[in-house]
């Protein structure tokens, strides 16, 4: 009989086989219980090895694929990852110079099936929702940190962030790069923004985490991050990062009082005076006062 997946036929199965050890022929238990005598017989010779009450559904996967790789050569993959815990990339470049002829797919999926890959298996898988349009002011504003100086105490950071529609900017320095700071940040932004923030894009970085994200939406702001290794999902603000660095943080002492001078200045003259080649020359501010 074909394929079933009916969740009942392990049941029937075994009571068609009590029927028959109470003494009746295949043919009346065939016809008793609507299958033809060879499947009945066939659940019969299969009933030393149920259990007493079910005679379960057997898989239909197939035990081998005609086009599986030869053991030798998942063995000369497992040897090349052993020898120097190479790449995917790099041991399928190997197998291809000594003559064997595979894909790259199939040598990540023997890595992963052998359990070898360098990926953890709690690794969190990102989704990643439909990007917006930038239609009007405030319906996407990229937001990212930079970092200056070496990994002491010595080191400052800026909080940047850039509406996509206008280019209208935002910065701020800091000593500190958390959920907390960046959280404060974005509030201040919101209190001075001109326009209403409807959406934030970050990337992945531990400054914009769950409680980042639970923070902008208790106050009516979505949060949502760019794909992984990914920095031109934050072009636009990656620009201007490298703009507020040239134009402003270069110009003046490297310090947490001179920049914190300087930068609202240059945001000043950023947003209502500084022409924009990708807005025609027009000013953040004059893009703003069209919507």
């Amino acid at each position: 009989m074909p394929y079933t997946n009916n969740p009942h036929l392990p049941r029937v199965r075994m009571e068609a086989v009590r029927y028959i050890e109470a003494g009746h022929s295949f043919r009346e238990a065939a016809a008793h219980f609507g299958y033809a005598p060879h499947t009945i017989w066939g659940w019969f010779q299969r009933k030393g090895r149920a259990n007493a009450h079910l005679i379960p559904t057997r898989s239909s996967r197939p035990h081998h694929h005609p086009d599986e790789l030869p053991e030798s050569v998942i063995a000369r993959i497992l040897e090349i990852r052993k020898e120097r815990d190479q790449c995917a990339e790099v041991i399928h470049h190997r197998l291809l110079q000594e003559g064997v002829l595979i894909s790259l797919s199939s040598v990540k999926r023997t890595l992963k099936r052998e359990g070898v890959t360098r990926f953890s298996k709690w690794k969190k898988w990102h989704t990643y929702p439909e990007r917006p349009l930038a239609t009007k002011p405030g319906v996407l504003v990229e937001i990212d940190t930079i970092m200056d100086g070496p990994a002491d105490a010595d080191r400052l950071y800026i909080y940047t962030a850039l509406d996509v529609c206008s280019r209208f900017a935002f910065a701020e320095p800091s000593l500190r790069r958390t959920t907390h700071a960046s959280w404060q940040f974005v509030k201040r932004m919101r209190d001075t923004s001109p326009f209403v923030i409807q959406l934030i894009q970050s990337d992945h970085g531990s400054e914009f985490s769950k409680w980042f994200s639970k923070q902008c939406l208790r106050c009516g702001i979505d949060h949502r991050h760019t794909r992984v290794r990914t920095p031109t999902d934050n072009a636009h603000l990656e620009r201007f990062n490298l703009t507020i660095q040239r134009e402003c943080l270069a110009l003046v002492p490297r310090s947490l009082r001179s920049w914190s001078r300087a930068i609202p200045e240059f945001l000043h003259w950023y947003n209502t005076e500084r022409p924009h080649m990708g807005l025609g020359m027009q000013t953040p501010l004059e893009v703003f006062g069209r919507y």
